[in-house]
């Protein structure tokens, strides 16, 4: 009986402790969301590394049509990852996973350059708190709505670190976002339940670093500082990357 009992004890012990466990080990999942302007393949420089790496990466295409439209998007590729995942949002992504960021899978946050609103925030709010930087001056609406960089700012404001045929090109590739998705209203904020990263961008002439630092600070994330652009993913992958695997390994 007293056998019975301690294998008994044991198997509860081993119950309790291996979610704990499982939640301990390295993410071997990401998932990255991209922001306004651009798209999936914002990402692909990143991706490489971890792929090289031996994460299995995945880069969510959201249709940028409206707060709703992209979380779900996130939501389905959240629910086809096969244990702990790490979530990656640049700029607007930032917006996008801190709302689809609170699936169990989920094991950390990382924002890129990223806005963090809190529950009932919105973007458009958080960006009146001072004067438009240069980046978003350069912003236009066209008849629809949408919301699109000067593609003659573009290289210069969104990323001007890049060489000048780069930037010229993801201006071309560049996705509008509808302008009403600005003002949509977080419903949810998963970095106050999820280990949270940061990577500011220092030379950001679209979401100012003073904002950043503001975001990372409130969230209590572990933070660092990239000399990039608005795109640090493209000109800055292997910094970026480094965070990333950071939060998967939870350092």
């Amino acid at each position: 009986m007293k056998i019975l009992n301690a294998t008994a004890a044991l198997a509860a012990i081993l119950a309790i402790a291996s979610p704990i466990a499982a939640n301990a080990a390295t993410a071997r999942n990401v998932v990255l969301v991209h922001g306004a302007f651009a798209g999936p393949s914002s990402w692909n420089k990143v991706a490489r590394i971890l792929r090289n790496k031996g994460y299995k990466v995945t880069e969510v295409a959201i249709p940028l049509t409206s707060l709703e439209a992209d979380v779900a998007a996130t939501r389905k590729v959240l629910a086809a990852q096969k244990g702990p995942t790490v979530l990656v949002g640049h700029s607007w992504g930032g917006v996008v996973i801190g709302e689809a960021g609170d699936s169990p899978k989920v094991k950390a946050l990382v924002y890129v350059a990223a806005f963090a609103p809190d529950k009932g925030e919105s973007v458009q709010a958080l960006s009146s708190n001072g004067p438009p930087t240069e980046g978003l001056k350069a912003v236009h609406p066209d008849a629809q709505g949408f919301l699109s960089i000067d593609p003659e700012a573009f290289p210069r404001v969104f990323v001007g670190d890049v060489p000048a045929d780069e930037g010229a090109a993801l201006a071309k590739q560049q996705m509008p976002i509808s302008g009403a998705a600005f003002g949509a209203q977080a419903t949810v904020a998963a970095w106050h339940d999820k280990p949270t990263y940061y990577a500011i961008s220092g030379n950001d002439m679209m979401v100012p670093p003073q904002a950043e630092g503001f975001f990372a600070q409130r969230m209590k994330a572990k933070t660092v500082t990239i000399q990039s652009s608005h795109a640090s993913p493209v000109s800055h992958p292997g910094e970026v990357a480094a965070l990333i695997e950071e939060a998967a390994k939870g350092r």
